[in-house]
């Protein structure tokens, strides 16, 4: 089996399919390239790629509509590509699942960073100095699978979980009951520090919530320390 990263690429310019093709091909990548959703779940129904770079604005089904039908049953890590600099789009892409987003015009060698750093991310081993968890972690009435990446509730019905959730619920369940920043959490899970305004870990945890609290306007599991960020009041035990 090839250990070559296979990204697609989806956007319905083809100068810039193209031209993200040969670069990232350059680069060591094994690339295939889709002009619209159709396209791309023709590619989905054959291959398994490690990583999605997907455009925001293309007529027919647009990049946030992919991504919300992807979530609903595949973790595969998206970048989104956007024309728009407003903060709310960025926002809506990370509260739909993505893993991170790049706004146009934008250098090839940024977007090959960003590739990067996402794949870094999503096969990164237990930091050296942090205990190596047990597979299998229960909390209220569920279990995650740290392997398979996996939330089950307590019939064993699966939930599915996008990149950026598993990241942040690990980083939950591996520290209960400690009060966690933004900061932290971005770091924690992305590597990056907050920029001004960025609500992207509150939207996640809202995600989260909607899955795992029995009210997520009142949560039991994943509390807010006003001013503080975040701590996971659950108990947590290992298989």
């Amino acid at each position: 089996m090839s250990t070559v990263p296979h990204i697609v690429v989806v956007d319905d310019h083809r100068e810039i399919r193209d031209l993200l093709r040969q670069y990232l091909e350059q680069q060591g990548f094994r690339v295939s390239a889709a002009e619209d959703g159709k396209a791309l779940r023709g590619i989905l129904s054959q291959e398994k790629p490690d990583l999605l770079v997907l455009d925001i604005m293309m007529p027919g089904d647009d990049g946030l509509s992919l991504c919300r039908e992807l979530r609903s049953n595949n973790a595969v890590p998206i970048i989104f590509l956007t024309a728009v600099a407003d903060e709310t789009d960025r926002i809506v892409g990370l509260e739909v699942g993505a893993d991170d987003y790049l706004t146009k015009p934008f250098s090839a060698r940024e977007l090959l960073a960003r590739i990067k750093a996402v794949l870094r991310r999503v096969n990164a081993p237990p930091r050296s100095d942090e205990p190596v968890p047990s597979q299998r972690v229960r909390f209220a009435q569920w279990t995650l699978d740290l392997q398979r990446r996996e939330l089950q509730d307590a019939k064993g019905i699966a939930v599915s979980l996008s990149t950026g959730e598993f990241r942040l619920l690990r980083v939950f369940v591996e520290r209960p009951g400690v009060v966690l920043t933004r900061d932290q959490l971005l770091d924690l899970t992305t590597g990056r520090g907050a920029e001004p305004f960025d609500r992207s870990v509150d939207n996640q945890v809202s995600r989260l919530r909607k899955k795992i609290e029995v009210d997520p306007r009142n949560p039991a599991v994943l509390q807010t320390e006003w001013g503080g960020g975040y701590r996971f009041a659950a108990v947590v035990s290992r298989a």
